[in-house]
């Protein structure tokens, strides 16, 4: 997936959760949506294509893995 079908993937979602490594940031899609650009930047990995493992917990979407964050939304 490049960058328009990772923005067609934050349909409806009320937050995105990207995982790098340790760090984890999440951000309120409803509140302090940042640009287009900025998502995408956040998204997709270095080859242009969409991280993985990607996936849509409720209205939330989890791109990357850290295990604190998913045990977070998995419960």
């Amino acid at each position: 997936m490049g960058a328009d079908e990772a923005i067609a993937l934050l349909k409806g979602m009320s937050k995105l959760v990207v995982a790098k490594g340790k760090k984890v940031d999440e951000i309120d899609l409803k509140k302090d949506r940042p640009d287009d650009t900025a998502l995408v930047k956040l998204m997709l990995g270095p080859t242009g294509n969409l991280r993985a493992p990607t996936m849509k917990v409720g209205k939330s979407l989890l791109i990357g893995f850290n295990a604190e964050a998913y045990a977070a939304y998995m419960t």
